[in-house]
């Protein structure tokens, strides 16, 4: 018997006249604002200007995209450069397909363009915006729920995910919901980088290191529950390799930073410091006058009204 069941959606768009929504890209995009968000505001705190992470994600977001879709059309080229496919569709992102690795891999280039052009020390933003991209995850990670994708392993528990289609060699039934595991992993993500950050005082990129350590430890796991197709390595998924390795590279730049470089950095956005206490002058300045102003006029009032005094005295003798 069915008590209950995480519904998939019957369709993943939803057309406004000629314009078409769709569930994939809408939660891309709500995912991208959530990230720049929380990210401008840790910028903020840590002593860098309002906008920044914003500007520099004019380069981040796009070189992202470009590699989460470059890692997905390489990694399973045979969904479009097979017999019987049309490659034209390696460029339809909103049917899915972005792979986390490559859009944090190009995407950490495109925010070192923006980081340089403005003189910023890159591991300075990775470190503030770190648990904002978990969060953009754990948003994203609806879209493959919109395109009923990337689930698990056969289940009747209360929470099975109910896929209707039959696309795609899909089989209808109920199947483990990874991408709300996922999800809520990653929600896990972004708060422990909170925590550690104000806890350990967490600087020169190991923030951002912590994130992607954390990250890996859950999708390792999430991706052996999955059963979509996949390259297997030795028994194990391609995903499963890469988060194995990148979990490792993470772990020793903590280690080797924390030795060379402990602490967090004194200025993250050279010139913002600067601008505040010219500010801060200015209106201490400007206070200053007011005050003196206020004084002068205090003196000549006091000074006309003795001169009143000594008239009416003159008068009252003559």
């Amino acid at each position: 018997m069915e008590l209950a069941y995480i519904p998939s959606p019957s369709r993943g768009v939803i057309h406004l006249g000629p314009i078409p929504l769709r569930g994939y890209a809408f939660c891309i995009i709500i995912g991208v604002f959530v990230a720049v968000w929380l990210g401008n505001k840790r910028w903020i705190a840590r002593g860098g200007r309002a906008g920044t992470v914003a500007d520099i994600a004019v380069w981040a977001v796009p070189f992202g995209l470009l590699g989460g879709r470059l890692y997905h059309v390489i990694t399973d080229y045979e969904l479009y450069f097979s017999e019987g496919r049309d490659w034209v569709d390696a460029f339809k992102v909103w049917e899915g397909g972005l792979g986390i690795w490559g859009a944090i891999a190009l995407g950490a280039v495109g925010a070192w363009i923006g980081c340089r052009r403005r003189g910023i020390p890159l591991p300075a933003y990775a470190d503030a915006i770190a648990p904002g991209i978990a969060l953009a995850q754990a948003v994203g990670r609806w879209g493959n729920w919109f395109n009923q994708e990337l689930y698990g392993k056969p289940t009747d528990l209360p929470w099975a995910l109910h896929i209707t289609s039959s696309t795609d060699g899909r089989v209808p039934g109920y199947y483990h919901p990874t991408f709300l595991y996922e999800s809520l992993w990653c929600i896990g993500v972004a708060l422990l980088v909170i925590w550690a950050d104000r806890r350990f005082k967490l600087g020169h990129g190991r923030a951002f290191a912590l994130y992607v350590a954390a990250y890996c430890t859950g999708r390792g796991w999430i991706e052996y529950m999955r059963i979509d197709d996949a390259h297997h390595i030795l028994g194990l998924r391609l995903n499963v390799w890469t988060a194995i390795i990148v979990f490792l590279l993470a772990v020793t730049y903590i280690v080797l930073s924390a030795r060379k470089r402990p602490g967090r950095e004194e200025v993250v956005e050279p010139g913002a410091s600067d601008g505040d206490a010219e500010k801060a002058d200015g209106e201490e300045k400007a206070a200053d006058g007011d005050g003196t102003a206020e004084a002068d006029s205090t003196e000549v009032k006091a000074d006309t009204e003795d001169k009143a005094e000594a008239g009416t005295e003159s008068a009252k003798k003559t």
